[in-house]
């Protein structure tokens, strides 16, 4: 596809969302026909730091990211409770290689979001300290992802969350470790869901969460069709979760193909002017609703692959931010995952 001329190409770029990740041997363990999600994959299915590090130097001025879990990279022998600590090892040594200066100034993975089983209640927490070991000062928190839906062909495999995860007693006996030792927690679940994390960050006001993906509003399978009309009551919802100020959202994700929002791909083609478009209501309703102080764009790369180059990505967050002041800019594409994540240093 043409690429387009990078615009604003000296605006800061913290990237809070990303992945690493080889799927190779995953996907060929699906049998034909793969679930639309798996089969965006496909395209997408080796990445690791050679690939971001092209990505983000392809124009944009991205300063730093941030890793997100995505069950990479487990340990092989370790116990279940403790494989998820092979994902913050191995993406420790990327951050190491890129602090190195070899590759400029640019820092990736400056901070790390791991994994930990919050289901396991008090048992989490010497995972939590056996990641924060391994991460080397740059381990920030967690996600427990809870993406559920009772018709299974939304999310096929590998999603497996049960209903109302976050609800659990079990979950928010784990969950309360998080705020004592000073970790953020990713949340990532469907917009039908969205009560579920109000709940949450109701019961701990205290505790900071991200909302991952606008909320991930449904495009496909059952949903097919029915963005315009769930429209509002995924809105009502944002309103009412960012009453919550203990809760930051993240401005992306849209282009998954759960959302639908391109439906073809991979790197469909669109402009940034076409995508800044379709994406509109759902990223003006979350900044809105949450102020630039609480709202970050992310590119939620390679997923977010499937519908867009990193620089067209990055060209439409930046059409959708137009009228903004340089300021509240500066909070949404860069501080406010710096303060969020611990990386306020970088922005010095």
């Amino acid at each position: 596809m043409a690429e387009e001329a990078i615009l604003e190409p000296d605006l800061p770029i913290i990237d809070p969302h990303h992945h690493l990740w080889d799927l190779r041997p995953l996907i060929a363990s699906f049998p034909e026909p793969r679930h639309p999600f798996i089969e965006t994959l496909t395209h997408s299915a080796y990445y690791t730091f050679d690939q971001l590090l092209a990505d983000a130097r392809g124009g944009h001025n991205v300063v730093a990211t941030v890793y997100m879990e995505c069950g990479a990279f487990y340990r092989a022998g370790a116990e279940a409770a403790m494989k998820p600590v092979g994902e913050v090892e191995f993406v420790n040594g990327v951050a190491a290689q890129g602090a190195s200066g070899l590759y400029g100034d640019f820092r990736p993975c400056a901070a790390i979001i791991g994994h930990a089983d919050l289901q396991l209640g008090d048992g989490a927490r010497p995972v939590l300290e056996a990641l924060s070991e391994v991460g080397n000062g740059r381990f920030r928190g967690i996600r427990h992802q809870g993406a559920w839906d009772a018709n299974p062909d939304v999310l096929g495999p590998p999603f497996h969350a049960p209903p109302q995860l976050y609800l659990s007693d079990e979950f928010r006996k784990g969950f309360r470790h998080l705020g004592e030792l000073g970790l953020t927690f990713d949340a990532w679940l469907l917009e039908p869901q969205l009560s579920d994390v109000l709940d949450l960050a109701r019961a701990f006001p205290d505790q900071p969460i991200c909302l991952d993906h606008c909320g991930t509003p449904l495009g496909t399978s059952s949903y097919h069709g029915k963005l315009h009309e769930r429209f509002e009551g995924w809105r009502t919802s944002i309103r009412a979760i960012a009453q919550c100020p203990n809760v930051t959202v993240k401005l992306g994700g849209l282009a998954m193909a759960f959302c639908g929002l391109p439906e073809e791909g991979p790197m469909a083609g669109l402009s940034s002017e076409t995508l800044a478009a379709m994406w509109r209501p759902y990223i003006e309703t979350c900044i809105e609703a949450f102020g630039p102080e609480r709202a970050m764009f992310e590119s939620n790369y390679p997923v977010d692959k499937w519908g867009a180059s990193y620089n067209v990505l990055w060209n439409a967050f930046k059409r959708l931010a137009h009228g903004a002041s340089d300021a509240e800019k500066r909070a949404l594409f860069a501080g406010t995952a710096a303060r969020f994540y611990g990386l306020e240093d970088l922005l010095t």
